[in-house]
């Protein structure tokens, strides 16, 4: 920064607020600046900036799958936000493994990083405890704890199994069934969706009818895939089922589909998460929108919000209201 301040007559100070991208630094000094630094190929020295101003301009995002398409495009936005002001993402992966989210979170804590957004896949609030006390800034999104008092993003997801199963009662199925997720907040509430729908319209709930996830994410295909093959046991066959997440409704579409049964004529299916697999299927799912880029969009601004003000904001809690999206897989004529 010297040599160019040198060269192009400036201060070390118009030269640094030009790399900030400082409000009060005239267009035609900007571009000068700019430009010389381009030529030079010019990187600054990330880590004398963090010792100068106490940050890193890291943070960290610690998901249960890196090939899940739901928190890829959570990393996408939650990216796309704070790269804007000068952050980079660094992203870990739990496998759905408590403590290789605990091992995770404690390497990126070791790096100095500024913030953390995390998917848990823990019971345990222990930890998180622990940030709070050192006054580590984090956010919870799509999984939460109930004891725990954090920032936390996500939909409703009572609201999401409630809206998806009294869509497959109102195009005429009888016999409704569940394949769930892995027992964290996000499951529990949308079986609880499940159950209500089918208690307000005077349905029967059956334990028969619901198939609980045991393995990671990234197995979900294959999870549908199986527990689709149990339900196809039942008496009577199901003549609807509501997916936990749009993985597993694949898995479920493809046995039913190579059982010779039709979608939706004979079982209609409807999944959660919205994530735009369409043009590799072959019936268009139904599925309950996450608004997955929103929730990296929301927990970005929340994380910015506690790194660069000095009072300590109040904790928040943003619920996105979920989104029913109708295709073939449910369209009976």
């Amino acid at each position: 920064m010297k040599d160019i301040a040198q060269e192009l007559g400036l201060s070390v100070v118009t030269v640094s607020k030009v790399l900030r991208d400082h409000p009060d630094i005239s267009e035609e000094t900007r571009q000068r600046v700019l430009h010389r630094v381009k030529e030079l190929d010019y990187q600054p020295n990330i880590l004398a900036r963090s010792l100068v101003t106490g940050r890193s301009f890291l943070v960290g995002l610690v998901v249960p799958g890196l090939l899940h398409p739901f928190f890829a495009e959570i990393a996408k936005a939650l990216s796309t936000v704070i790269r804007a002001k000068g952050y980079s993402l660094i992203v870990s992966s739990s496998e759905e493994d408590p403590e290789l989210e605990r091992q995770g979170i404690r390497q990126l804590l070791a790096r100095r990083l500024d913030a953390l957004v995390i998917a848990s896949s823990g019971t345990s609030i222990e930890l998180f405890q622990g940030m709070d006390r050192q006054s580590q800034p984090y956010v919870l999104i799509d999984r939460e704890f109930p004891d725990l008092k954090a920032n936390f993003v996500g939909i409703d997801d009572l609201a999401a199994g409630r809206i998806a199963t009294e869509h497959l009662l109102d195009i005429g199925c009888h016999c409704v069934a569940h394949i769930g997720g892995r027992e964290n907040s996000t499951s529990i509430r949308r079986v609880e969706g499940y159950r209500q729908a089918l208690h307000n319209r005077g349905v029967p709930f059956s334990e028969e009818y619901v198939v609980r996830g045991m393995h990671v994410d990234t197995e979900s295909i294959q999870q549908g895939t199986e527990a689709m093959r149990l339900l196809l046991e039942c008496n009577p066959r199901p003549d609807g089922v509501f997916c936990h997440s749009d993985a597993l409704a694949m898995g479920a579409m493809n046995t039913i589909l190579d059982a010779g049964l039709k979608i939706p004529e004979d079982i209609a299916i409807i999944g959660c998460g919205n994530l735009h697999y369409n043009d590799c299927l072959r019936v268009g799912l139904s599925s309950i929108d996450q608004h997955s880029e929103q929730i990296g969009q929301c927990a970005a601004e929340i994380i910015l919000g506690l790194i660069e003000t000095k009072v300590v904001p109040a904790v928040r809690t943003v619920i996105l209201e979920p989104a029913l999206i109708v295709r073939a897989s449910t369209k009976r004529t």
